[in-house]
């Protein structure tokens, strides 16, 4: 069984906990100790999970991710009108090989997904995206992955996994469960033109940082459509991060991450959140666990609906354009967005409907100016493939 591979929370952070008031998050969280084992999973919204595997980093790590030093921070946060109920299940050290790690991170969320429950995975590396894609095995036809990072991580060799090239075996490796890859927050110095021309092939979708900052809703409707979620920190600029000296002086700054964070937490479909490649200074701790409040706030304000016709909540919009009438629907509640994919007819619906692709208001209006959204017209040439 994949969970006696599980290290307790250290004694250092339980220790932490017992001072801390009633209304910390510390108080509230079940935890794995080595005296009471592993807490139950039943009724369980959310597990908290580290990974102390850097063996593939594309940088050598200098020193080992600290992630009780984050659970310090996070636990020391007041909770929210929440009502998730949430355990923390350790961390998973080092295999003998880092093939072992990944089977064993593969079946721990696996297991976690089985039962409903949200693994929210601190790694020190962004390879570990990977074994969390691969736990979808069996349990999902197919998944949609996005990606928070300055870069694309498709690298140069298909036979190498790195931090940097993970996504390459993502996209070559049977079975191959990729719907779609969304990129938020590149920088196009850090991506090869054949990185970005295979992103076009594939019909992915991309946002450069200077566009999400200049807006950062338009991270929303991509989210929305995620199961798994794959936060690369050093997609966060430096002086946010406390400096460390892998980190760039451009990217998102504190207040826009945990935004997204919580843009991630609202949407329906994301079934596991992974936080990777932090570095050891206080002001990346307290980043990381402000990131992870947000998104389990974001968790506790999900709304489940789904757009049709015949339903008093959406308002329903018919946009002809020159080569095709586009449906869009709008939610009374949330006010949140979608358009009708003709194309996509099994994938996600598993009837003979059209798939609905969350959007934005803008998206409606360039419609209505004769302008098709780009993310309609991938989904829609994607649908043919």
């Amino acid at each position: 069984m994949a969970f006696d591979f599980l290290v307790p929370v250290s004694d250092r952070v339980l220790a932490h906990c017992e001072l801390l008031p009633a209304q910390a998050l510390g108080k509230h969280i079940y935890m794995h100790t080595a005296r009471h084992g592993l807490p139950v999973l039943a009724n369980v919204s959310v597990a908290i999970l580290g990974v102390n595997e850097s063996r593939n980093a594309f940088e050598k790590k200098p020193e080992r991710l600290d992630i009780s030093e984050i659970r310090l921070q996070l636990y020391n946060l007041m909770m929210g009108n929440w009502n998730s109920s949430i355990i923390d299940l350790g961390d998973i050290e080092e295999g003998e090989t880092v093939e072992d790690t990944y089977f064993v991170v593969k079946e721990i969320v696996a297991g976690l997904l089985e039962e409903n429950i949200i693994p929210i995975v601190i790694g020190a590396t962004q390879d570990i995206t990977y074994p969390t894609y691969r736990a979808f095995d069996g349990l999902k036809n197919m998944v949609n992955l996005v990606s928070i990072d300055s870069r694309f991580d498709f690298g140069m060799d298909e036979d190498l996994i790195s931090s940097h090239s993970y996504m390459s075996k993502i996209i070559t490796e049977k079975p191959n469960n990729l719907f779609n890859f969304s990129n938020i927050g590149y920088q196009s110095y850090f991506n090869s033109q054949e990185e970005m021309d295979l992103m076009e092939r594939l019909f992915f979708d991309s946002y450069r940082l200077g566009e999400l900052i200049s807006n950062i809703t338009l991270a929303e409707p991509v989210l929305r459509n995620a199961h798994v979620v794959s936060l690369d920190a050093r997609a966060i600029r430096a002086a946010d991060m406390g400096y460390s000296r892998n980190f760039s002086p451009n990217g998102f700054n504190g207040r826009e991450i945990c935004a997204i964070s919580r843009y991630a937490g609202i949407s329906d479909n994301v079934s596991v959140f992974g936080i990777y490649e932090c570095e050891n200074s206080n002001q990346a701790f307290q980043l990381v666990a402000q990131i992870i409040w947000y998104f389990i706030e974001g968790l506790n304000f999900r709304i489940q609906e789904s757009p049709n016709s015949n339903s008093n909540d959406f308002t329903k919009y018919t946009v002809p354009t020159e080569d095709e009438s586009l449906v869009f629907y709008k939610s009374h509640l949330s006010e949140r967005w979608w358009v009708e994919v003709p194309s996509i007819l099994t994938s996600h619906t598993k009837t003979n409907s059209p798939a609905l692709l969350p959007c934005t208001e803008l998206d409606y209006l360039d419609a209505c100016n004769q302008n098709i959204p780009e993310r309609w017209f991938k989904a829609y040439k994607k649908g043919f493939n």
